[in-house]
């Protein structure tokens, strides 16, 4: 999957570029991911609009991106689609566990420094 990234005030924003985030892509997004972490950025944006699709493979790897950062940083999602909410209400990672934000914009300002 081909991510695009740049930095908004401080904060990595990744835009993914394919449709499903699912066991075909999974490993490649979350070794990008590990790879923008160990670079040093630690509040990072992930805007998944162009994803329409995730399973249980692309929760892992969003679960993984956290695990990665340890406590020592911060992640937020924007840009769900339907489909995409409802599977993070259904598993109950929208409460809690994921700091989900209507917006791009939104997102950055709550995790600028």
């Amino acid at each position: 999957m081909a991510l695009q990234s740049r930095i908004e005030n401080g904060v990595l924003v990744v835009h993914p570029q394919g449709p499903r985030l699912d066991a075909a892509s999974a490993q490649g997004f979350k070794g990008a991911m590990v790879d923008f972490i160990h670079a040093g950025h630690r509040r990072v944006v992930l805007e998944l609009s162009a994803v329409e699709f995730m399973d249980s493979t692309g929760l892992a790897a969003l679960l993984s991106t956290m695990k990665t950062l340890d406590g020592s940083g911060e992640l937020a999602l924007t840009g769900l689609s339907e489909k995409v909410r409802k599977l993070f209400a259904i598993t109950r990672l929208d409460r809690g566990v994921f700091r989900l934000f209507q917006d791009e914009k939104e997102a950055v300002n709550a995790l600028q420094g």
